[in-house]
C-alpha cells in the first residue's frame, strides 16, 4: 500500500528520532550480550569488542581532529574481506555490532562503524555522510564517509584504504556520487549539497537493523 505524504513525513521524522536516540552510545554491550558473543564467536571476538569500547571511551578526551584522526586509524586496523564471503552476499550493509563481532567487512562496513562511533564521539550527524565514490583511476566504486566541518569546505574523507585524512577536493582520485544519511540523499555540486532524494533504502533497513539489536 502506498503511503500517503502524511506518513511518509511521519515516518521520516521517526528515523531521525531513532538515530538520535540510539546513536548517542551506539554501538555498545551489555554483559549478557558479551557473554553470548563469547560462547558463539570465542573469546577472540569478545577481547575486539571489549578493546573498541576502551579505545572509543579514550578517544572521547581528545579534541576534535584528534578524534577524527584515531578513529579512522583505529578502525581500519579491522581486517578488509568482500561481503559475499563474509555474509554470503553481495552489497550487505554491516551493523557496527556485526563487524565487531566478526572483525572483517567491506568498504561500506568501515564507512557505517566510523559513522556511528563518531556520532557516539559527539559529532553532529548532519554533517557526516556514507558517500559513494567513484575511483577515477582504479574503476569501479567505492565507499567512504565525509565530514563537512563547514558547509563551505570541501569536506574531510575518512577512507579505509588510507590513515591519512585529506579533503574530497584533494582526493584527486575520488568522484563523490551520492551523499547519504537520515536527512536524505545529495549530490555536491558547486562546492554545494544538493537533495535529490529523502532516502535511501539500504540506510532504512541498516536503522532498522540496529533497532533491533538494541
Amino acid at each position: 500500500m502506498e503511503l500517503t505524504q502524511g506518513n511518509r513525513i511521519k515516518t521520516f521524522i521517526f528515523l531521525l528520532v531513532s538515530v538520535a536516540l540510539f546513536a548517542k552510545n551506539y554501538p555498545s554491550f551489555t554483559p549478557l550480550e558479551l557473554d553470548a558473543i563469547e560462547n558463539k564467536y570465542g573469546h577472540i571476538a569478545k577481547n575486539r569488542v571489549i578493546d573498541y569500547e576502551k579505545s572509543i571511551q579514550f578517544i572521547k578526551t581528545q579534541n576534535t581532529s584528534i578524534q577524527l584522526s584515531k578513529t579512522n586509524f583505529y578502525l581500519n586496523q579491522l581486517l578488509p574481506q568482500y561481503d559475499d564471503i563474509v555474509q554470503k552476499q553481495e552489497d550487505y550493509w554491516a551493523s557496527p555490532k556485526e563487524f565487531l563481532i566478526t572483525g572483517y567487512g567491506d568498504c561500506e562496513d568501515y564507512v557505517i562503524i566510523k559513522y556511528f562511533t563518531l556520532i557516539n564521539l559527539g559529532f553532529d550527524e548532519k554533517k557526516l555522510f556514507i558517500t559513494v565514490v567513484k575511483e577515477k583511476f582504479r574503476g569501479g566504486t567505492h565507499m567512504v564517509l565525509s565530514y563537512f566541518q563547514t558547509k563551505n569546505e570541501s569536506p574531510l574523507v575518512l577512507d579505509n584504504l588510507s590513515f591519512k585524512i585529506l579533503s574530497l577536493e584533494q582526493r584527486k582520485d575520488l568522484e563523490a556520487d551520492m551523499f547519504i544519511n537520515s536527512t536524505g540523499v545529495y549530490r555536491y555540486q558547486n562546492a554545494k549539497l544538493t537533495k535529490i532524494a529523502s532516502k535511501y533504502t539500504p540506510y532504512e533497513e541498516l536503522l532498522k537493523k540496529i533497532e533491533k539489536e538494541n
